[in-house]
């Protein structure tokens, strides 16, 4: 169960008055508002509710605050350690591992093909393709012509660290390579799950609404990039792209935004070229590494020489 948003333990609904839980069992527990048959829903009266008050910052009936934040602890304290594990695999041979994250519909697969196209003839690609069902979109990176591992997630919304582990032992990614995770499109979960990746890269698109960033300030507060999306469609919209900046980096101040358009084109070299640097930032690490442990081979080798 994921306590920040509950999913695979059930569904709250609510349908007209009612407000119906479904448990695990599949067996539906409903209950009355308790409100007359004159109660008038208006705008604003009593004031907004706000289930993201408490130490959990969420709900999940019949649970306690105190509780939910133990279990998300314990279950982020396992993830983190997978986490810790990929990313000291990925370290030890110099691969650079970003985690894309956006909402359905953002254009993430587009804009990782385009990226794909781009840079595949510079260094070798690996992806890991995140749904909760269906392999299209790793039938549309494999079309690109490199290696693409679907994991399906069921009722689950979001990857994690033993996930992307099971990832990295299928897909054995080259040295000095490019590790890229499509995750569930959810700007909720994914924020609290590291995979290992060496950067949060969040992507909202025109066709979204500007205060996306406040909305949803976990997501993007954890990304260290935003990659504002499909800027070709900017004439056609009321979308301000200046202000939907400003709210990202009011959310992060330290966030480094890049606007790209994946069908044109457009902002695409700025992007390559950071992915490129962060790839040689990582072979360089490699490299002191390898240069380490040969130093390390050459002194037990004189060592024995003169026993």
């Amino acid at each position: 169960m994921c306590t920040v948003c509950g999913c695979g333990a059930g569904e709250t609904k609510i349908e007209g008055h009612e407000h119906a839980h479904v448990h695990a069992d599949g067996t539906v527990h409903s209950h009355p508002h308790g409100h007359g048959d004159d109660h008038h829903h208006e705008h604003g009266i009593g004031g907004d509710l706000d289930f993201g008050a408490g130490p959990a910052r969420a709900h999940v009936p019949g649970m306690s605050q105190s509780r939910m934040v133990q279990i998300e602890q314990d279950i982020l304290s396992k993830n983190n350690a997978y986490a810790a594990a990929n990313r000291k695999w990925f370290d030890e041979r110099g691969i650079f591992a970003l985690n894309l994250v956006s909402s359905p519909g953002s254009g993430k697969t587009t804009l990782l093909c385009r990226t794909i196209e781009l840079l595949k003839d510079k260094v070798g690609i690996v992806v890991v393709e995140g749904d909760q069902q269906t392999a299209n979109d790793a039938e549309r990176i494999r079309a690109t012509g490199v290696p693409a591992l679907q994991i399906n997630t069921g009722k689950g919304c979001h990857l994690d660290g033993h996930m992307v582990g099971h990832a990295i032992e299928r897909l054995q990614p080259a040295d000095e390579s490019l590790f890229l995770i499509e995750n569930v499109g959810n700007l909720v979960c994914p924020a609290a799950f590291d995979l290992g990746e060496h950067h949060k890269v969040a992507i909202l698109s025109v066709t979204e609404g500007e205060d996306k960033p406040l909305k949803y300030p976990d997501m993007f507060r954890a990304a260290d990039v935003m990659l504002l999306n499909k800027c070709d469609l900017l004439p056609y919209l009321e979308f301000d792209a200046d202000l939907a900046e400003a709210n990202a980096r009011r959310v992060n101040p330290d966030l480094t935004v890049l606007r790209v358009s994946a069908t044109t084109g457009e902002g695409m070299a700025a992007w390559t070229d950071w992915i490129e640097s962060g790839l040689e930032a990582q072979r360089g690490k490699h490299g002191a590494t390898v240069d380490a442990l040969k130093a390390r081979i050459a002194d037990l080798e004189r060592q024995l020489a003169a026993r």
